[in-house]
């Protein structure tokens, strides 16, 4: 809390070249590129970094393998290059993954037409991935035998990448290399507009933590709200060329459905690709792809039952799923960018998530609409060149914002972990190695976890039961990672509120130590909160389920 507070002090006491509100993954990559570059950058999110639509994707980061088939290859060229682009950057959390797809009899098209396709995807991505099969039913069968193949005619398997932690915490690591590079920025404090006063823009915030308002003032302002553009757009008296649609879209985590690392993707019954990606010690299955008039969205017994019967119909399992295998569920809206009068019903399926940047150079003022975490790195090089162009000194321009550390640091952590067993510590059911999951969470801060291990070895103990997390990790994520509810850090920052079953949660011997190194005196104050807000949302979604 004390990173928070400290902030909170800085917002109001200085001029700022940028101010960005909202923290998901266009906020959130643009202020660590602005703020890398030498900009003076603020940031503000009215809930927690990557609270909505960033927290809620398929953790895919693919080329746009759909937007082939409405011939928009301009986008899948950008957008393949940019996947390349995050794997090499990212070694150790954007992975390249294999997708099998299964065609069944009666598909638009025989499987050798998209086992075509998936050739020209992988020339449009350079070749970087490896290359694509096409399959017989009973080649299907044999490298994945959960997949009912009855009706199959064929299939293909090609390549895309995902990130092998949650997205939220990808989009935080953003979020803390602003920091880094001198970024001051708060969660839960909420514009509630701005105005121009001669050469600046004043955002009038409130804190929603304790109620307090005051005012920040910057010579530019980036609105990158997400699905709320449109309306603090109307706040700050913006018109803008664009505007935003929103499709609502649901995943369901099961327990774990195949031991191998493949996403599984089939075409479901409304003709979208519908997805079995792994996660873990657990399954993420969807999405849907529902039209809605607002961000402010809810999973129904439809959007549940939808998700069940096509993954079952598509899976010979020894039990079909139900309801009573959920663990958590996912729900979100995409923004998706049109140019008004655009976006009918007709096209909405073939909508693209390609981000636009409207600028209005008069006011210096820029609205981000639409994009995805595949697009990240692009959404900040350009928002850095749009600044510039408004008159903003970045004088580091070279200088490379984003990325893990290099090779001989990451190769130093691991040879410090291995002279100390570190990986003999590995929790029980744990996907991967100790010392991989560290070194991917946290780059160069992960060797300060070490001397912590080294000088006590209690710091090497996992803490909340039925996770990975160990109690070394609470107070490194307490000093750096502005955790200032508990969902900030169940949710966001980790993904265990994903994988692991509430009453497991609330159970947990070790949950009440989490909260007393992460908030301190007020430690039974979040844990009440978060408790009180799941049994709310609970209730609001059974209610929503007799509504429906």
């Amino acid at each position: 809390m004390q990173l928070r507070q400290n902030n909170l002090r800085k917002l109001p006491e200085q001029v700022f070249d940028v101010l960005v509100i909202g923290g998901g993954i266009n906020g959130a990559s643009a202020a660590a590129a602005l703020s890398g570059k030498g900009a003076r950058v603020a940031l503000i999110d009215r809930g927690d970094f990557a609270g909505c639509t960033s927290m809620q994707s398929s953790n895919l980061v693919w080329g746009g393998i759909k937007y082939m088939e409405s011939g928009d290859f301009a986008l899948v060229r950008k957008l393949c290059k940019s996947r390349n682009h995050l794997i090499k950057s990212y070694p150790s959390t954007v992975q390249e993954i294999r997708f099998l797809t299964t065609i069944n009899r009666g598909f638009r098209h025989h499987p050798l037409y998209p086992w075509a396709g998936t050739w020209l995807y992988w020339l449009m991505g350079n070749g970087f991935t490896r290359r694509p099969n096409f399959l017989r039913a009973r080649d299907i069968k044999a490298r994945e035998p959960i997949i009912a193949t009855e009706h199959a005619s064929g299939g293909f398997e090609y390549s895309d990448a995902y990130l092998h932690d949650n997205d939220a915490r990808f989009v935080f690591n953003f979020v803390r290399s602003a920091l880094d590079f001198g970024t001051v920025a708060a969660n839960y404090v909420e514009s509630l507009g701005a105005r121009r006063e001669g050469d600046h823009w004043v955002t009038e915030v409130e804190d929603r933590i304790d109620g307090s308002r005051f005012a920040i003032r910057s010579k530019v302002l980036i609105n990158a709200a997400g699905p709320w553009v449109d309306r603090h757009n109307e706040l700050s008296g913006q018109r803008t060329g664009h505007r935003h649609v929103f499709s609502k879209g649901i995943h369901l985590i099961v327990p774990r459905l195949t031991e191998h690392r493949r996403v599984l993707a089939f075409f479901a019954d409304d003709g979208r690709l519908f997805f079995v990606i792994p996660m873990g010690a657990r399954t993420c299955i969807g999405t849907t792809d529902t039209r809605v008039e607002s961000p402010e969205v809810g999973i129904t017994q439809q959007d549940v039952t939808f998700v069940l019967d096509n993954i079952n119909k598509r899976l010979s399992l020894d039990k079909p799923l139900t309801e009573a295998d959920i663990i958590a569920t996912r729900c979100g809206v995409r923004p998706l960018a049109v140019k008004p009068g655009n976006g009918g019903e007709r096209d909405f399926l073939n909508l693209s998530r390609k981000h636009a940047i409207d600028v209005d150079s008069q006011t210096r003022h820029l609205s981000i609409f639409g994009g995805k975490l595949t697009d990240c790195l692009n959404v900040g090089e350009e928002v850095v060149e749009e600044v510039r162009r408004l008159g903003i000194e970045c004088p580091y321009p070279e200088v490379r914002w984003y990325g893990e550390p290099g090779a001989s640091l990451r190769e130093t952590f691991m040879h410090q972990a291995r002279l100390m067993a570190l990986d003999t510590m590995t929790a029980a059911g744990a996907s991967e190695p100790l010392s991989t999951r560290l070194w991917r969470r946290y780059g160069t801060q992960a060797l300060e976890l070490l001397e912590d291990i080294r000088q006590d070895p209690r710091q090497g103990e996992v803490l909340i039961e039925g996770t990975e997390y160990l109690r070394g990790e609470l107070k490194l994520t307490r000093r750096r990672e502005m955790v200032t509810r508990l969902e900030d850090f169940l949710r966001r920052r980790s993904k265990i509120s994903l994988v692991v079953p509430e009453e497991v949660i609330r159970t947990s011997p070790g949950l009440r130590e989490a909260c007393d190194i992460l908030f301190g005196d007020q430690a039974q104050a979040r844990l009440d909160e978060y408790f009180a807000a799941t049994t709310r949302d609970g209730a609001d979604a059974a209610m929503g389920e007799k509504m429906s």
